[in-house]
């Protein structure tokens, strides 16, 4: 019978997100000048960013060309055993190379450098050795080394490559804000993905205006506001005072809780029945944003006032539904 104890997958696991948190938190104190300076690189790249690493750094660095790309920095990733065999060819003035390598000495992107160098192209390294063959020859190098691997060996890239990554996003995401990339931008670059779609698409762009919008004002007899609410078909309606303020809303689920109770309704208004703290939104919200409002407050609508608090608009949860944002 055996007698060997089985590992306890949970504790791996529970370790390996310990390990890899703390190489990313592990980079903060490691932002300086150098940081500032890659970011500026980047941002003045008159041409493209060229991401080049090897084996997991290569795999990492196709996912930070993806992001940059993505975010509004023109990118794309070579692999750098392809670049000597004929693809450098794509690299231009212009550019700016943006290299992966923990060691810092691959051999690989050693053997790109000259041709890089007589292009005056400017290199970025994010590395685990800053001291290294590569960091001695490149314009800016970013410390991503890591205490430890996650690999219970010490040798499989794991932590090293989370860090590498999230120093890409890192690097991405500064770029996005420098550049004021808007939701709209970013739909732009994905015309056929979801999250393009739900950045799409903004509350005034779905919601419900004029005589569609159910209004009452706060004297409204009960049985009249039922008509109204009857009529406009979304299963509420706004309540107004005198001004043409909004004073609150009434729903489907106030009248059937109206109903539970004992006595006529035939002497109630509208002002007396509505709720008062009715959930709005503004028109320039996206409507991903009033879908996210309306699923943490379990309602099917939200109110859009203006600046007056005017009710001009309603987004009905099946308007979002039919724009196909979820």
């Amino acid at each position: 019978m055996s007698t060997e104890r089985t590992p306890d997958v949970r504790k791996i696991a529970e370790r390996v997100f310990r390990l890899e948190a703390e190489a990313i938190l592990g980079l903060i104190p490691k932002l300086d000048e150098h940081f500032e300076r890659a970011v500026e690189l980047l941002r003045g790249c008159s041409g493209r960013v060229i991401v080049t690493g090897m084996g997991k750094s290569g795999l990492i660095g196709r996912k930070i060309a993806a992001t940059l790309a993505s975010t509004g920095t023109p990118a794309y990733f070579l692999h750098p055993a392809e670049g000597v065999h004929g693809d450098l060819g794509m690299v231009a003035r212009g550019d700016v190379v943006l290299a992966l390598s923990n060691s810092g000495e691959t051999d690989e992107v050693l053997a790109i450098l000259p041709p890089l160098k007589r292009l005056g192209v400017p290199i970025v390294l994010l590395t685990g050795n800053p001291t290294s063959s590569l960091a001695r020859q490149c314009e800016v190098v970013l410390d991503v080394s890591v205490p430890e691997e996650a690999c219970p060996m010490n040798l499989a890239p794991t932590s090293s490559t989370t860090a590498a990554l999230a120093a890409g996003d890192a690097l991405a995401l500064a770029l996005l804000e420098l550049r004021g990339l808007r939701p709209e931008d970013y739909a732009a670059l994905h015309p056929r993905g979801t999250l393009g779609w739900r950045a799409l698409f903004r509350v005034a762009d779905l919601m419900l205006m004029g005589d569609a919008v159910p209004i009452v004002p706060e004297t409204t007899p009960l049985r009249e506001v039922i008509i109204e609410m009857t009529q406009k078909r979304k299963g509420m309606t706004t309540v107004i005072d005198g001004e043409g303020r909004l004073a609150g809303v009434i729903t489907d689920g106030d009248l059937r809780r109206l109903h539970l109770r004992s006595g006529s309704i035939d002497d109630l208004t509208a002002g007396q029945v509505a709720s008062r703290e009715p959930k709005m939104i503004c028109a320039d919200a996206l409507a991903a944003k009033a879908l996210e409002v309306m699923e943490t407050w379990q309602i099917t609508s939200l109110v859009i006032v203006d600046q007056a608090r005017r009710p001009v608009g309603i987004i009905h949860l099946h308007d979002i539904l039919r724009a196909k944002i979820v």
